[in-house]
């Protein structure tokens, strides 16, 4: 496979956790209808995610809670005992209408992705980064991990190291809780400190593979290139992996409710270049978070440019615009009045600045594991 393929689904389109939920916004029909507009998703890229069966969730989540997750999506209720256990019915994971079809359908892509990739290639899923789930248990958003699937997957198809980088604004506790200790997957997690779900300390290396970089308020695009060039691309190089895994989660970006980090959607890109860079033979870049609609719309169709090599222009045709214009963002402040750029442009403003005494010590302290070098723990 030479040409990078898209997963994406009908399913998003409508679909809504609910009307005061963050994840009420559009985000993977924005990127698909986009691309299509700016004539960078012919059909020959494009692949329809399959639903994936409870069965084949079975390779990491319990079968209990699959079923609880299908009953509830027909019943659209849960009982007391399936809240407390599962997770489900909550005001971060509440009862919509496509609960257990929307995430299968994610975790569908991921699991093919693994399969797909066994000989190489480039794979795009913008509906996968669903990294919070457990095994048993809806967590953060996340009903199923399907990050956690793509690996076992990968795996599963051959491929014998697997690296995890994961540049949401949130850490992965569920993928850190699937391969902690495996000296087979290497992770590397940059998110915001003192930020939900309050783990990833600097110091928690998950038995040895694990490299957690908390990040400082007003993180800026100067600090994510020294994170990229000191920590991230040098991991990677030690490590050599054969499969790279990239979670490209858009909460990081400065105009993100849900987050106080203060990058530009060029930090992503960058990263995302310099990975491709390396020449790993198979490459898996998924969404994540990320819950205002014209970032996350303009940042993962960037995405896609940069995985194709398209150049993005200074300013958007009029039918890119009129996907962006066509957005709405209720019961937000910011969404009353966007600004100009949100409608007109893909890329945003650098956003550069100093390299704080802080984050440098950080970098300088996981420089110094032995994960940083590509020595991972004995089996």
């Amino acid at each position: 496979m030479t040409t990078p393929i898209f997963f994406g689904s009908e399913v998003y389109r409508g679909s809504s956790y609910g009307r005061w939920h963050p994840l009420r916004i559009p985000r993977v029909p924005t990127v698909m209808d986009l691309s299509r507009a700016m004539g960078w998703l012919p059909t020959a890229q494009y692949r329809t995610s399959p639903r994936a069966k409870p069965a084949a969730l079975t390779l990491w989540h319990t079968p209990e809670y699959l079923d609880a997750l299908s009953r509830a999506e027909v019943a659209q209720q849960v009982d007391d005992a399936t809240r407390d256990r599962h997770g489900l019915g909550t005001v971060s994971n509440p009862v919509f209408p496509e609960m257990y079809r929307r995430p299968a359908t994610g975790a569908g892509a991921s699991l093919l992705a693994g399969e797909l990739l066994a000989d190489g290639g480039v794979i795009y899923h913008p509906g996968g980064g669903t990294h919070h789930a457990f095994p048993d248990r809806a967590n953060g958003f996340c009903y199923l991990n399907d990050p956690v699937l793509a690996i076992l997957s990968l795996k599963r198809a051959g491929a014998r190291r697997v690296a995890y980088i994961d540049i949401d604004a949130h850490h992965c506790d569920g993928v850190e809780h699937g391969f902690a200790g495996d000296p087979e997957t290497l992770l590397i997690s940059t998110h915001e400190e003192r930020r939900w779900p309050f783990t990833g300390a600097l110091d928690e290396d998950g038995g040895g593979n694990c490299l957690n970089l908390p990040l400082p308020r007003g993180l800026n695009d100067s600090e994510m290139a020294e994170i990229r060039e000191r920590l991230i691309l040098p991991a990677l190089a030690g490590f050599a992996p054969d499969a790279i895994v990239l979670q490209c989660g858009a909460d990081a970006v400065e105009e993100d409710p849900l987050s106080r980090l203060a990058l530009s959607n060029n930090a992503h890109f960058d990263i995302l270049l310099g990975i491709m860079a390396l020449g790993c033979p198979r490459l898996l870049v998924l969404g994540g978070g990320g819950y205002n609609p014209w970032s996350v719309g303009r940042l993962w169709t960037g995405i896609w440019a940069t995985l194709n090599g398209h150049d993005i222009p200074d300013r958007l045709p009029p039918v890119g615009e009129a996907v962006l214009r066509a957005l709405h963002w209720d019961r937000a402040r910011a969404g009353r009045t966007p600004p100009a750029h949100w409608f007109t442009t893909i890329r945003d403003t650098p956003r550069p600045g100093p390299v704080r005494p802080e984050v440098a010590q950080r970098l300088a302290h996981l420089r110094e594991q032995p994960a940083a070098r590509g020595e991972m723990p004995e089996p």
